[in-house]
């Protein structure tokens, strides 16, 4: 049996990534499975962690860091430090409050929480327990109607902005699901759609075609459905999920806020570039005219550090909180949170960054892969 979350912070607990085996004893085998597994042989997952060690930090000394400080202003929205938490669903499956704890968590440290679309908590319970800025991440439904329905909850439940998901027409081949039987369980549901037509799975028998003329994509959005939805709200809608420079330019043409560079979490397709590998090519393509997010991989405040100097305005934390709210509920994500943006902060000093437009390519040691 899993083992009941954290009553205090053990000092084992010094990093991020020490929350990993905490939060491992305390979820069945089928839900780690969902909430840390990969697609297919996991070498995207993989490559998001790895990427980062292949980058070298260039210190600087004797610089003077005066009034230093890490905020921001992020759609309207200002910020102390740029450290979002990625939507992650069905969180109850982690911790019984599920995102009613990560949503106390981003208030207790002033940032952004983006709340999923398949969270286990309803969006407007989420809301009232803020006390600090909601975005609501959307996931198109096979119905039009039925995604308006959601964009309009979160309107009135007072979201800043929407985070389209825009990288999912289907889900990955995840072997670790399939393996372990992973069903969610009954008291656990995707609650803010309920009432609503499920998009199309994908079963077909042996000759018949899985995906294609299945109905699997029925419903799966276009570039015409990121017009159609910016022409239906007035909060600015930010697109998760681009890799290719090509899709950069056609999201700043359909007038996006923001991008996120994302490869889902590595949960997609397998073998996709690290999002730090593709980040910088993102980065060259907007060339300033939005604010470019990352997500993927990050455990260390370096971590953040790093994607900043490749040009990311700010950085959204996944698998991290994740953990840290299986082990130790709201305390643990604020902990996670916390042990993030003071490694981020001592980073800067030695590099001799006092705010963040002082990071930039000139903090990183050479390197042969950046644009």
């Amino acid at each position: 049996m899993p083992l009941p979350p954290l009553t205090q912070i053990p000092p084992q607990i010094a990093a991020v990534a020490d929350y990993e085996d905490y939060a491992r004893e305390r979820m069945s085998d089928a839900a780690w499975a969902y909430l840390s597994g990969g697609a297919a042989d996991e070498h995207t997952l993989r490559a998001n962690l790895e990427a980062y060690a292949r980058l070298r930090i260039q210190p600087r000394v004797l610089r003077d860091l005066t009034g230093g400080g890490t905020g921001l202003d992020l759609l309207g929205t200002p910020l102390p430090f740029p450290i979002l938490l990625a939507p992650v669903a069905y969180q109850k499956l982690a911790h019984p409050q599920g995102e009613l704890a990560s949503v106390l968590a981003a208030s207790a440290m002033k940032t952004v929480m983006v709340a999923s679309t398949q969270a286990s908590v309803g969006l407007e319970d989420m809301a009232r327990a803020a006390e600090a800025p909601l975005w609501f991440q959307l996931y198109f439904q096979r119905e039009r109607d039925d995604t308006l329905r959601l964009v309009r909850r979160a309107e009135a439940a007072g979201y800043r902005a929407l985070v389209v998901t825009v990288d999912a027409p289907v889900n990955g081949v995840r072997n670790g699901e399939q393996r372990h039987g992973f069903r969610l369980p009954a008291d656990v549901e995707a609650v803010n759609l309920r009432g609503m037509r499920p998009m199309a799975g994908a079963v077909a028998r042996a000759g018949e075609s899985a995906i294609f003329g299945s109905g699997a994509l029925d419903g799966a959005p276009s570039w015409d459905d990121i017009a159609w939805l910016r022409s239906a709200t007035r909060l600015p809608v930010a697109l998760k999920g681009i890799l290719a420079p090509a899709d950069a330019r056609l999201a700043i043409e359909a007038g996006a806020a923001a991008i996120v560079v994302s490869n889902h979490g590595g949960r997609g397709l397998d073998t996709l570039p690290a999002t730090l590998e593709a980040l910088p090519w993102v980065v060259a393509e907007v060339a300033g005219r939005l604010p470019v997010l990352m997500d993927g991989g990050i455990r260390r405040g370096t971590d953040v550090f790093k994607a900043l100097a490749l040009g990311a305005t700010a950085v959204m934390v996944g698998r991290g909180y994740l953990h840290g709210l299986a082990a130790a509920g709201a305390v643990g994500v604020i902990h996670v949170l916390h042990m993030l943006r003071t490694e981020f902060e001592i980073a800067m000093a030695l590099a001799g960054c006092r705010t963040l437009r002082d990071i930039d390519r000139n903090a990183l040691w050479p390197h042969p892969a950046i644009p």
